[in-house]
């Protein structure tokens, strides 16, 4: 890590938690393609849809055959489907409009992450990371599944099985192995144990170049950027690595076959090799040198321009920002809550962390009051100058303004309908239309939660019917009954936050109760010291004090 930290004003990066989201315990988190929405997946098996612009939620997703926990989601390109991959083995694809269900598969491995081909608007193929096998690409229509290689055999042209490490009580365990499709989805960028980035041809299963890593660590996760042109590495060994991507964006299947027929007389190892060295070059290494700290979920922000990572420590929430040259621009520091997802906002400085508690924040710049902005030609001054004022400067047309010509055309028409096209956007298909935004429907109170309301209720009536409530005199001399305006108060309370306990059902009933009893004791006695001052030397109905 270099040493040297640039100056923050002079980055458009997050700086602040703004705000932060709660819903149920969330586990994963991922922007749409223009950033107007954000899903969640929870630990129930729900994915729950904010609107990030209002921050409320918009819609939840539930299938009532997934309880587990969410490992991954994923938007397709243009926001008409979300995927999310769940830890009981399931890929559940969701309509993200009506909000039902399109296809649920079951997988022989848990999948740690799922991606959805990049380059149709409905995809129907997915890539996924499963815990314990190679990645694989699964056709959501059929339900097939084709593993991909991991690793090329140093002497022949097959594959050889799937990297295996021993762990410490000698058991031998799959390692996990990262994937991700190019920014077309022509290509799968494949991170293995042996610390070497595959780039396969996934229609056949080809493996069309290999780039060694330095040191030869075990790829944890593997990222493009927005634009195709970098990638980005995690390794075991705690380095973030970022690469320059050499092949053109949409022909490079067809320049990795002029790369083959070039090195003909190489043997298949080291043919792969030497054509990787032509796909990726290695661009720049992030690493803090001095608490050595494991990265989570490492990505790029919008444009390219800077690489954020997560600290992997537990009870840190801390999330480091450089600039794509190197520098360490931010460290910034949340709550004492481990970090466990991350994402970057596809076009404005927000990032958002996902905290193991289940909470998500929203880390945003922090901007300054400028009053200067609203009128341009304010000069905010640091003390008294004294002013002098020019000899036109209150005439109704001043000379300086005389002398300027027009610098705008007032015959020519302003073109107020057409939208410019943004070049973070420019690969967008203008006859698609894209999904931003979801009208958001009200919802009801579960059933539940208004059942258990009533049944309150009816038990604090039913307990003042049976004896006679706690009278206590009002301000004005009038009978106000306690007991009622109790229920009233707590019936309200409970239908605006929390619906009550048990416990706290049976001390209210209770507390009816015994002050029932006092009133009754009480009554008498307040009788009999009436009639006593009335001359009347008799205790009504025949109750005495003793």
């Amino acid at each position: 890590m270099n040493a040297s930290i640039i100056d923050p004003l002079q980055g458009d990066f997050p700086e602040v938690i703004e705000e932060y989201l709660e819903h149920g315990c969330m586990k994963c988190i991922a922007f749409n393609r223009r950033g107007t929405l954000l899903a969640a997946g929870c630990n129930d098996g729900s994915c729950v849809i904010w609107d990030f612009e209002t921050r409320g939620i918009a819609k939840i997703l539930h299938d009532d055959e997934c309880s587990s926990p969410i490992t991954s989601i994923c938007w397709s390109k243009y926001g008409h489907r979300i995927l999310v991959s769940a830890a009981d083995k399931s890929l559940i694809l969701w309509d993200v409009m009506s909000g039902k269900k399109i296809t649920r598969i079951v997988l022989q491995q848990t999948p740690l992450q799922a991606r959805l081909h990049p380059g149709s608007s409905t995809p129907y193929l997915c890539l996924a990371c499963p815990l314990s096998c190679a990645p694989m690409i699964v056709d959501l229509n059929t339900g097939n599944t084709t593993l991909l290689k991991v690793s090329v055999s140093e002497t022949s042209n097959g594959p050889i099985p799937p990297s295996r490490n021993k762990s410490s009580d000698g058991i031998t365990s799959f390692t996990p192995t990262a994937a991700c499709f190019n920014k077309y989805g022509t290509l799968v960028y494949l991170g293995n144990s042996k610390g070497e980035i595959l780039v396969i041809d996934y229609k056949n299963g080809e493996v069309r170049a290999i780039v060694p890593i330095t040191g030869g660590s075990v790829v944890k996760n593997i990222v493009f950027s927005r634009n195709g042109q970098y990638l980005l590495t995690n390794s075991n060994d705690r380095v973030i690595r970022i690469y320059e991507n050499l092949l053109p964006l949409k022909d490079e299947v067809r320049t990795l076959d002029e790369l083959n027929e070039n090195c003909g007389d190489l043997n298949n190892s080291e043919k792969l090799k030497a054509i990787g060295s032509k796909c990726l070059i290695l661009f720049r290494e992030f690493q803090d040198t001095i608490t050595k700290v494991h990265w989570k979920a490492p990505c790029f922000s919008g444009d390219g321009e800077w690489v954020v990572g997560g600290s992997a420590c537990k009870g840190e929430h801390k999330i480091y920002i450089w600039d794509r040259a190197g520098h360490l621009v931010k460290i910034l520091e949340g709550p004492k809550e481990a970090l466990i997802d991350l994402a970057w906002h596809p076009v404005h400085p927000f990032v958002v962390s996902v905290s193991l508690n289940g909470f998500v924040y929203i880390w945003a710049k922090d901007y300054t009051e400028n009053w200067s902005a609203f009128a341009p030609d304010f000069k905010e001054l640091e003390e008294n100058e004294e002013y002098v004022e020019r000899e036109d400067e209150f005439d109704l047309i001043p000379d300086t303004e005389k002398v300027k010509g027009p610098d705008v055309n007032e015959d020519e028409e302003v073109d107020i309908v057409s939208v410019e096209k943004d070049a973070t956007f420019s690969d967008s298909d203008m006859s698609q239309e894209e999904l931003c935004f979801l009208p958001a429907t009200p919802t009801r109170d579960p059933l539940e939660q208004q059942d258990k309301c009533a049944e309150s209720s009816s038990k604090l009536l039913d307990s003042n019917n049976t004896g006679s409530p706690s009278e206590e005199a009002g301000p004005n001399g009038l009978m106000m009954n306690h007991a009622s305006s109790l229920l009233e108060e707590d019936a309200g309370r409970v239908k605006r936050k929390r619906k009550p306990s048990e416990k706290v059902l049976e001390l209210q009933a209770e507390k009816v109760k015994k002050s029932s009893k006092s009133s009754k004791l009480a009554k008498p006695k307040s009788k009999s010291l009436v009639d006593q001052d009335n001359g009347n030397s008799f205790h009504g109905d025949g109750i005495s004090d003793e």
